[in-house]
């Protein structure tokens, strides 16, 4: 098919699509068809938002009936039967077994919104303005969100200067410097210049920022010095949560219970435009009306979403989401050492996992070569230097094979055969 269409009448900030130019037209699982009939293996995943794949059929077929039967698909923020079945599913399958009490708001339907409105409420439940952002984190395009992002191109977009934030190094960013002793450090000395801030907002891993991991050591000092001082934990979990980085939320195994915590990206099922924000009663401060949106409310999205949360009350599909991160971080394992030599390191968690390289080319080379080979993934990181890997967690063995035998020979198109003693398949 034709991309002059798009070409004519798109304005020039589309981006993936420069990455990838080819017209897609069908999707299943891990696999896009384009109007050709190309089939490519989609290590992307909507940035992480199709955790269950594309057209899962079991989230698919309820979306489907549920329209079928005149259910309500947009009702502002009032009551219906999906969204009822959404929040009871949400408590019983998720928060409940994990002991979380949190409370939930829909804000706008996007990650950036979820941002927003948890700022939003962490400022008018403490009084205090400034919220503590890290280096390289990324949290989203609109002001709020930007501000609190580092990633200077993306920053440069907004055209204003931005206010309240302010900005500590992240978990590893210096070699030898402990971010979290630093930051109780300026809180506590009077003379730092640094205000007591209304929250501290994290991601547990960057996933827009190089794929840079917090230890869980830093995540409980963090939750430590906040409680100490009365700041609010702030977790967007917006890409890696629902199961990106192994357990539903990615701070389960780190011994911290946030203040907040954001949601969006796959909570909504198949795509499906849903953002959530969770908190503890006592934050639920906002008057009705104070923060409302025409698109509050995807009632298909409420649909799609109880589906996909019902996966996990199914012990077979937690353990196959363990075992698929288990072997696709060996398969990269085996990667990095073998092009160590060239600069190659390992990065992330779960099924958010890269290859990150200390020039800033081969990433973006070995992505062209890959989409050529049939097989999509995106770079990351503030010069683009990581490839990204994020396979849908429902990705059959056949697809993850081929994908990374596509990898592999992409690899091998950019970077020559390494240190070929390494076996790649040894593992598979």
């Amino acid at each position: 098919m034709d991309a002059q269409i798009f070409e004519t009448m798109e304005a020039q900030v589309r981006s993936y699509c420069r990455s990838f130019p080819t017209v897609f037209a069908h999707a299943r699982g891990a696999t896009l068809t384009d109007a050709d009939g190309r089939a490519y293996i989609d290590f992307l995943a909507g940035a992480g938002t199709l955790n269950y794949g594309h057209n899962n059929p079991r989230i698919r077929d309820a979306v489907i009936a549920y329209l079928q039967g005149d259910g309500v698909a947009h009702a502002l923020d009032m009551y219906t039967v999906a969204k009822a079945t959404f929040l009871t599913t949400l408590r019983d399958t998720i928060l409940e077994p994990r002991g979380l009490g949190y409370k939930v708001t829909f804000p706008a339907p996007t990650g950036t919104n979820a941002v927003e409105t948890a700022m939003k409420y962490a400022r008018r439940a403490t009084g205090r303005s400034s919220i503590i952002a890290f280096t390289n984190a990324f949290h989203g395009m609109t002001l709020g969100s930007l501000a609190a992002s580092g990633n200077r191109a993306k920053r440069d977009g907004a055209g204003v200067a931005f206010s309240g934030i302010t900005r500590l190094p992240y978990d590893g960013y210096m070699p030898g410097l402990d971010s979290a002793a630093l930051l109780k450090t300026l809180l506590e000395d009077g003379g730092s210049g640094v205000d007591k801030p209304a929250a501290i907002i994290v991601e547990t891993v960057q996933a827009e920022g190089g794929l840079q991991t917090a230890s869980p050591a830093f995540m409980r000092a963090l939750a430590q010095i906040a409680a100490e001082h009365g700041i609010l934990l702030i977790v967007d979990d917006i890409q890696t949560g629902c199961g990106r980085t192994g357990p539903f939320f990615s701070f389960e195994e780190m011994g911290v219970v946030p203040d907040i915590v954001c949601l969006s990206k796959a909570i909504g099922g198949m795509g499906l435009p849903l953002a959530l924000v969770l908190f503890k009663p006592e934050l639920d401060v906002l008057k009705p009306g104070e923060h409302n949106g025409t698109f509050r409310g995807n009632n298909l999205a409420f649909v799609a979403a109880t589906q996909a949360l019902s996966f996990w009350r199914e012990p077979a599909f937690v353990m196959r989401n363990g075992d698929v991160a288990t072997r696709l971080r060996d398969h990269l394992e085996r990667l990095a050492t073998r092009y160590q030599a060239q600069g190659c390191h390992l990065r992330g968690r779960g099924l958010l996992l890269g290859l990150s390289w200390d020039d800033t080319a081969t990433a973006s080379a070995v992505s062209r070569a890959a989409f050529a080979r049939g097989l999509i993934m995106e770079t990351t990181g503030a010069k683009d230097q990581v490839l990204k890997l994020l396979p849908p967690l429902t990705i059959t063995d056949d697809e993850l094979a081929r994908g990374l035998d596509a990898l592999d020979a992409a690899l091998e198109d950019v970077c020559g055969r390494g240190d070929v003693a390494v076996p790649l398949q040894a593992a598979e």
